[in-house]
């Protein structure tokens, strides 16, 4: 019984720290309370973020050398628009978009190799977690009737 609730916990946060929006869907469809699922939430986020911030130019350099040894352009569309929003909206739009387009991961490479430095990425980061984890958990809790049902299937 406490190996199954362990189980459950630890889900959403691991979920949350590759794809965000799998915390909170998670931990409302194993009926795990507001808080919890919120708080599991964001921080499965912040320890990707902390884990690649740190590593973030390291992926970058590795990435740029595996598309250059397949002769393959190193921008394609989804990155000039994400190049884009930096330019226009700096870490606080690549920031708010994290959670909802991108992954923790890639988001916060991608604001490592544009330069931002670590602490504006970890606190950007944050408020975005929250704010995102407050809308998703919030609407999954309250609207999770109509959609969960149809994961289930």
């Amino acid at each position: 019984m406490i190996a199954s609730e362990i189980f459950k916990y630890l889900s959403v946060f691991l979920l949350s720290m590759v794809k965000f929006f799998g915390g909170p869907l998670a931990g409302v469809s194993m009926g795990l309370p507001f808080l919890a699922t919120l708080a599991l939430s964001v921080t499965g986020m912040m320890t990707s973020v902390f884990i690649f911030s740190g590593v973030g130019c390291i992926l970058s350099n590795w990435y740029v050398q595996q598309r250059r040894l397949k002769q393959k352009p190193i921008f394609n569309k989804k990155s000039r628009n994400i190049v884009r929003i930096w330019q226009r909206f700096g870490i606080t739009g690549i920031a708010f978009l994290t959670p909802v387009l991108l992954s923790p991961i890639i988001g916060t490479v991608v604001a490592t190799v544009l330069g931002a430095p670590q602490r504006t990425i970890l606190l950007n980061m944050l408020w975005s977690a929250v704010l995102w984890g407050c809308v998703f958990t919030f609407m999954l809790a309250k609207l999770g009737h109509i959609f969960l049902p149809l994961l289930h299937k």
